[in-house]
């Protein structure tokens, strides 16, 4: 007994046939999709992203990948830093620590010596000198440390008087940036030393 509800094959073969002009495609919107049996209209191959490539990589190149993506990331750091460094006021902290010699910049030198020089090998004397260097050094990066929030803090308020930005943040911010080698700031300093900021 034929099914009540199927449809016979002429009438497919007839939907089929039927062609689609240009004129139809061109009014058409970009979602649509054409009704069943009539031909899927090729979809435009400009502004497509290429494939990608078709054999896999080899170890030597996927390593020789990830070190240009390694090196291309520590780039971009360097010039523009992280999350931690946006904002003006950041950058306004930056500049003025950059603009400036610190007693911080010293610090971890001064340090050393005064890990050799306060050894129980070495005489007295010099047992006492790296001490008092010691102290010297703590004492200046502190000052050094308390000028900077000052002037940070005073620029900040003429310059940004509506931030809501933490000064406690910021102070700390320009406090560890003050005391690491100017080479090794990041992002890179965009002063000269002695600008005015």
């Amino acid at each position: 007994m034929p099914s009540l509800f199927r449809r016979k094959s002429n009438d497919l073969v007839d939907e089929a046939v039927s062609s689609v002009t240009s004129e139809e495609t061109a009014e058409r919107p970009r979602g649509y999709t054409p009704a069943k049996g009539r031909e899927t209209p090729k979809r435009p191959t400009v502004g497509r992203r290429p494939a990608g490539p078709t054999r896999p990589l080899t170890k030597e190149e996927e390593r020789e990948r990830r070190r240009q993506l390694r090196t291309e990331a520590a780039a971009e750091f360097r010039r523009e830093g992280g999350p931690r460094d946006r904002g003006p006021e950041r950058l306004l902290a930056r500049n003025v620590v950059d603009s400036r010699r610190t007693v911080g910049t010293w610090f971890f030198g001064g340090a050393l010596i005064v890990l050799i020089g306060s050894n129980a090998a070495m005489p007295p004397v010099v047992r006492l000198i790296s001490n008092v260097l010691w102290g010297a050094l703590a004492l200046g990066v502190v000052v050094d440390s308390l000028l900077i929030c000052r002037k940070i803090g005073k620029l900040v308020r003429e310059r940004f008087p509506k931030s809501d930005q933490r000064m406690g943040s910021l102070y700390l911010y320009a406090v560890m940036r003050s005391i690491t080698f100017r080479r090794m700031r990041a992002p890179a300093p965009q002063v000269n030393l002695g600008d005015k900021v």
